[in-house]
């Protein structure tokens, strides 16, 4: 509670406030101040409290219209607010909203129509030191709204305090009741019939996990260069509809694109004052919208069917749309944010607050708020979203941001949780691909291989270990071998399987692959934050000069250290992930932390596919794709048990030191820079569609991380008698297997840092 002068203050503030002029206000989003009408000037009928949100229907009598439903649990009154241009302004009719069913309020309003925007004023408490932050004057976005029309500035009218005021250990507490409707976006109904509905001609991949690619993307980023796509297409879902960037995905071979968010996001406030936006997106606002700014067609509701076609053409080129989905918190920030959307409707019901102090958050994300999935109206706001993406959007999984967020019950990380149990049982949401970004920045936040069975997990083990290794930073190869091998030391309890681990080198957070490579040190001063932000531990290596050289020794080292990269995660057990541009050289010019550089340097530059030197890249990256779709070795569905299956002794893996002998106890543990991984496809676990063994060839990958060349003595029977190469990345021209055969027992000289692929050959 609130001391007896910070009581006072607040009382004088107000009455501040109701003292001075409003005065004009400014033109927002090309119109003028809007208008309210007060009265309810159209009929409001009962309506339905389901489904939540705005429902174009028939109504009683066959009378078209809209219904309306709004979850506000402590709410005291609703008010729906419809807005339309008139004389070329806009103006606001209030209707409010008499029914109320299990804290739902609803209504069906004859005559609404899809393209109709909306908005809701909810009335109540102003009480910040309980959690109370009714504040009718903002104008709140519907959280079921299927479409969004407008952009967030965050001017202070949009702030449910006073935001500017002096006194900053009082300042959220001062109520601020300027209009915010001409400020903020609003909702748009949708016709939820239309014709971009119909999914009967729509064929889902279906990729099992254990064949699956995965490729992170930015819907505006991949697009906005590309020069087979149109220009008014560019940036848009149907620029990445266009079939120019379907015939790079699928040239590449990839078979599914994680797209970073296209929930309707905002911007923070500290970026517009920097004049730069939020690139990333992860900020979201809007958990049924599709993000309007990605929309070629339009942002009345055309967004939505645009979404769609984008999906179909991605699927009929066969590959899944997973979207990465931020549920764990929202644009709304702490208690200095702005009150857009679940602040004004109930603060206390959909935000965890601090126990003793609920005028702050409990911030388990670094975003200022967490979202109370404990509560079941939240539980059930963060599932009929997944499902709305699922069966009306027609995508195929989601990797969900900071996942332990939402697996905290009342404070610990709990995999019994409410949401974990909801989505194991869950007919729908248990059949497509979950993936957990395991961890947030809570305590005991750390998550990393406790997901339950149906989830698979992002696996900064595997990133950590094989930068480390390239960079010679590796005190041995055991940590290694288990990333190989499919991090069986995480994932092999409960029924899970090497697909579990989502392997990646890189992701949208951090440095790029070539960066890798090229810097030492972050470079992310355009950011505006005097290069404090992003991660200080990069675990990169700049091969001896700091960013872009034309030393050409440094150049071919660095291109080198791509190839054995990109080869070390597409030989890998497990899922790979790969960030878009990464297969030819993208770079980011060391920045580390991209999310608001919304130009040239988060953009693909398409101009690398073709360019000497980085076009060999992508070659090799995209070889390596058809030789793991073609051998299932390099797949496997289960882990290995490292056991003979046969008479002779052959195992299905196998570790090699240089001297053709494989490791004892002593080698894992001695220091080392060289590891060869046998793998056996005589015995490949499960059998194929018809219920027929799965086999396949056998290889020998040597990973050598040494500067210096060294002769590996190649394995000999019962292992081969010969051995095939297939890749050595110190070539940097793939197009063709070098195809060279050496005998088993004799040695090959692997030059320094560097991979080397053979097949084995038992004739």
């Amino acid at each position: 509670m609130s001391s007896a002068s910070e009581q006072r203050t607040v009382r004088e503030a107000r009455a501040k406030e109701r003292a001075a002029p409003e005065g004009p206000a400014p033109a927002v989003n090309g119109s003028r101040r809007a208008v309210a009408r007060v009265a309810p000037t159209r009929p409001v009928w009962p309506g339905a409290p389901t489904p939540l949100g705005a429902r174009f229907k028939a109504g009683p009598d066959g009378v078209a219209g809209t219904n309306f439903a709004l979850w506000a649990g402590g709410a005291e009154a609703v008010e729906l607010c419809l807005f339309d241009t008139e004389g070329g302004g806009v103006v606001e009719t209030r209707c409010p909203l008499t029914e109320l069913t299990h804290e739902i309020w609803h209504g069906f309003v004859p005559g609404v129509r899809p393209g109709q925007r909306y908005g809701y004023r909810v009335h109540g408490r102003w009480d910040p030191w309980t959690g109370a932050r009714w504040n009718p004057a903002k104008l709140l976005l519907d959280p079921y709204a299927r479409a969004v029309d407008g952009d967030f500035t965050l001017p202070a009218e949009v702030y449910g305090h006073v935001r500017d005021w002096p006194q900053q250990h009082v300042a959220d507490t001062v109520r601020d009741d300027r209009d915010s409707a001409p400020y903020v976006p609003k909702g748009v109904v949708v016709h939820d019939d239309a014709p971009d509905d119909e999914w009967a001609d729509d064929r889902r991949p279906k990729t099992p996990w254990a064949d699956s690619v995965i490729y992170e993307l930015h819907v505006r980023g991949f697009t906005k260069l590309h020069p087979g796509i149109p220009e008014e297409l560019r940036g848009t879902y149907a620029g990445l509809a266009h079939p120019a960037a379907l015939e790079h995905l699928v040239r590449l071979g990839v078979t599914a694109v994680e797209l970073m968010p296209v929930h309707q996001f905002a911007h923070e406030d500290h970026l517009l004052r920097r004049g730069l936006k939020n690139y990333w997106g992860y900020n979201s606002i809007g958990y049924f919208a599709p993000h309007a700014a990605y929309a070629a067609s339009g942002t009345a509701g055309e967004q939505v069917g645009e979404f769609k076609r984008m999906v179909r053409a991605l699927h009929e080129a066969g590959i899944e749309v997973i979207l990465d989905v931020v549920y764990n918190h929202t644009a709304e920030a702490g208690e200095l944010g702005p009150t857009l959307s679940l602040k004004g409707i109930d603060n206390r019901g959909y935000y965890r607050l601090q126990p003793g102090d609920a005028r702050r958050y409990a911030d388990y994300t670094g975003c200022g708020n967490t979202l109370q999935v404990v509560q079941p109206h939240v539980l059930r706001l963060i599932t009929d979203s997944l499902r709305y993406w699922v069966t009306e959007m027609g995508v195929d999984g989601f990797r969900f941001d900071l996942a332990a967020a939402l697996a905290r019950s009342f404070h610990d990380v709990d995999m019994l949780s409410p949401f974990l149990a909801v989505i194991a049982q869950d007919p729908v949401l248990r059949r497509v691909k979950l993936i957990a970004e395991p961890w947030d920045v809570g305590s005991g936040g750390y998550q990393v291989g406790a997901f339950p069975p149906l989830w698979t997990e992002w696996n900064d083990r595997y990133r950590g270990a094989v930068r480390d290794f390239w960079r010679g930073a590796l005190p041995d190869v055991r940590d290694l071998g288990y990333r190989l091998s499919g991090s069986s030391d995480l994932y092999a309890w409960g029924g899970r399987r090497p697909y579990a681990s989502v392997n990646f080198v890189t992701a949208h957070d951090g440095f790029t692959l070539r960066d890798l490579v090229t810097y030492e040190r972050k470079h992310n001063e355009a950011n505006g934050e005097g290069n404090r932000d992003g991660s200080d531990d990069n675990r990169s290596w700049n091969c001896g000069a700091e960013g872009e050289t034309d030393d050409e020794g440094v150049t071919a080292l660095r291109r080198r250290q791509l190839r054995n990269l990109m080869t070390t995660l597409l030989l890998s057990t497990g899922v790979p992930m790969f960030v878009a541009g990464d297969e030819m050289g993208r770079t980011q010019r060391g920045s580390n932390n991209a999310y608001c550089q919304d130009n040239e340097i988060s953009w693909v530059d398409w101009g690398l596919r073709d360019e000497p030197g980085w076009r060999e890249l992508f070659a090799l990256t995209s070889r390596l794709m058809e030789l793991r779709h073609r051998h299932p070795v390099l797949r496997r569905r289960a882990f290995f048990s490292g056991r003979a299956h046969s008479a002779d002794g052959l195992r299905d893996l196998a570790w090699f030191t240089p001297r053709g002998t494989e490791m004892t106890e002593a080698d894992w543990y001695a220091p080392a820079a060289t590891l060869g991984m046998y793998l056996s496809g005589r015995d490949i676990p499960g059998r194929d569609a018809r219920g027929a063994p799965v086999a396949d060839d056998s290889f020998l990958a040597i990973l050598h991380a040494a500067e210096q060349p060294l002769d590996f003595v190649l394995p000999g029977p019962p292992w081969a008698r010969s051995y095939e190469v297939v890749v050595d990345t110190a070539l940097e021209e793939q197009e063709a297997p070098p195809g060279t055969v050496h005998r088993a027992g004799a040695a090959v000289t692997v030059p320094g840092r560097s991979v080397l692929l053979l097949r084995v050959g038992h004739a």
